[in-house]
């Protein structure tokens, strides 16, 4: 019998040689000890690879750990996994009728669950003592490849029908599904090799036909992150997710089923008219509270606050205010001011970006009744200008100002807390890949910004790419900390808007090189994209806040 042919693999800047056939998995174990947080997966020819796959070739090996992007998606969807097969274990499949990863709530994953079992601190207790026993078995995670059609039958006849019309969509005539102790799912990315990489989580009860499931971050993966869900943004999306589903559209399947079938419009109208409803609401909630002078819009990056305050500002018109949207992106200071992240990137999402001083002059001037010039950002040329815009403020003058620092204090420190009323805005999205796959809403508004970048900024898609983790950082230390405070939350994501973005998205991340640090984000969301029909926007109404990403709409965003 021949020896098995040696290959030589380089990591870290060593090179070593194992007999063809080694599994990757042996090969991180030797290399673990130059890394601070476990590795999970490895990148060899630009594209990554689990740990169960094996030494084929020379090669070059680039380690992921937790603290990666790609391996904390890896661990967030293989604990999905663990947590799904001791929910069935625990309650037993013949009493589940439905479990569903809703969206996550800081630093957890909120899990409807649809059985006949309370989700109480008993059971919660339970399926994590499950999970415990699961993990210490160091049980493998296989994963086989297997016909469309007989994943599609499978789904079908085990509960799952969401899963199942998702996979009618997929053009490949095979398709990978994952077996946990005999727990069969469908995942879209990479698992972990078996439990024991499963360590750091806890489960929660979550109120009403509902668990938490806790997880590490990034930052620090050997131990749970904070866990301090906010209320009001939690009811918001979960009144969402059920508005979605009274519309008999759960997931992504049963949307392509409904843009196979030629209803396109009926699904862009009506979502449209919902919003319109709810924003119609806000205006009136506003106009009830005469002292109100400032109606302050704050929200993630791309979550459509400037479409937002036009439509709110046409609203507030219908309610007897003359109203007037101004954006905070235009006191952005000039360029060269702008303070820079850790990396040495511009930090456009630090309160330091902004002209605190000069925008809470402006506003105090216009309050006292003062005529002002207010200043517009050119983007291109990274300078604030002035052309001509004057604004004098009447008796029903409302100022409708949106920003993503304006639910705090400290950039509107000079205006009177009765003259304002806040509103947080965000994309938070409520429709599915399947039930346990989830569509981050960060996904959503990257894929907006990336389309807006493109149009408005001149940025290629990796530059939006490359600039996004800074984005987020921002959000988390600028933005989310203030959500509570609002008067109003806002749900902005569309049913329809992957559907609508594909078109312009795909091929602006097809023209990322191999050789690019946003290739392996930019495939991944590639494959996200693929699971979902185009559809044109030749119906999507000209107000829509979509428009404010793809172009076209009748307000000057």
């Amino acid at each position: 019998m021949e020896p098995l042919k040696n290959y030589t693999v380089t990591v870290d800047g060593a090179t070593a040689s194992y007999p063809a056939g080694t599994p990757y998995e042996t090969i991180a174990r030797d290399f673990q000890k130059n890394h601070a947080h476990e590795i999970l997966l490895v990148r060899r020819d630009g594209k990554l690879r689990e740990l169960h796959r094996t030494l084929r070739r020379d090669c070059a090996l680039e380690m992921i750990t937790a603290s990666d992007k790609p391996g904390s998606q890896t661990y967030e969807r293989s604990l999905i996994l663990l947590f799904l097969k001791a929910y069935y274990d625990v309650v037993g499949r013949e009493n589940i009728r439905r479990v569903c990863v809703d969206h996550s709530a800081s630093s957890a994953l909120y899990i409807r669950t649809d059985a006949d079992a309370v989700p109480d601190e008993a059971l919660a207790a339970r399926v994590e003592a499950r999970m415990r026993e699961l993990t210490a078995l160091a049980l493998p995670i296989r994963k086989s490849t297997v016909e469309t059609d007989d994943a599609v039958a499978f789904f079908r006849a085990h509960g799952m029908p969401e899963k199942a019309e998702t996979l009618r969509y997929r053009i490949g005539s095979k398709v990978n599904i994952y077996e946990l102790d005999g727990f069969v799912d469908y995942f879209y990315g990479y698992m972990v090799p078996n439990t024991s990489y499963l360590r750091q989580y806890a489960v929660l009860p979550a109120g009403e036909n509902a668990l938490y499931l806790r997880m590490p971050t990034p930052e620090d993966p050997e131990h749970l992150g904070d866990f301090t869900p906010s209320e009001k943004v939690s009811e918001a999306q979960n009144a969402s997710t059920l508005r979605i589903e009274r519309l008999g559209i759960p997931s992504v399947g049963i949307l392509n089923n409904q843009i196979a079938a030629d209803r396109t419009a009926e699904i862009i109208l009506s979502q449209e008219a919902l919003m319109e409803k709810q924003i119609g609401d806000i205006a009136e909630q506003i106009a009830a509270r005469p002292e109100v002078r400032f109606v302050m819009v704050a929200g993630p990056s791309s979550s459509g606050k400037t479409t937002f305050s036009h439509r709110l500002a046409t609203q507030l018109r219908a309610c007897g205010l003359t109203p007037h949207p101004i954006a905070t992106d235009n006191y952005f200071v000039n360029r060269e001011h702008t303070p820079r992240d850790e990396n040495g990137q511009f930090d456009f999402e630090r309160l330091e970006a902004m002209d605190v001083e000069g925008f809470n002059r402006d506003m105090l001037r216009l309050l006292e009744g003062e005529t002002v010039e207010l200043p517009q950002y050119n983007f291109k040329k990274g300078q604030r200008e002035y052309n001509g815009h004057f604004l004098t403020l009447g008796e029903r003058d409302i100022l409708v100002v949106e920003g993503i620092h304006c639910l705090n204090d400290r950039f509107s420190y000079a205006l009177p807390a009765e003259r304002k009323f806040k509103v947080y805005i965000s994309c938070l999205t409520t429709l599915n890949i399947d039930d346990h796959n989830r569509i981050p809403t960060t996904d959503a508004r990257l894929l907006r910004r990336m389309v807006r970048d493109a149009r408005t900024r001149g940025y290629g898609a990796a530059a939006t790419i490359a600039m996004w983790p800074s984005v987020r950082r921002g959000e988390e230390r600028h933005i989310f900390p203030y959500q509570d405070s609002a008067d109003v939350i806002f749900n902005s994501a569309l049913l329809y808007e992957t559907s609508l973005l594909r078109p312009y998205a795909e091929p602006m991340l097809y023209a990322i090189e191999k050789a690019d640090p946003a290739y392996l984000e930019a495939r991944r969301l590639l494959k996200f994209l693929s699971y979902f029909l185009p559809i044109p926007a030749d119906v999507v109404p000209l107000s829509s806040i979509a428009r404010e990403f793809i172009g076209g709409g009748c307000y000057n965003v």
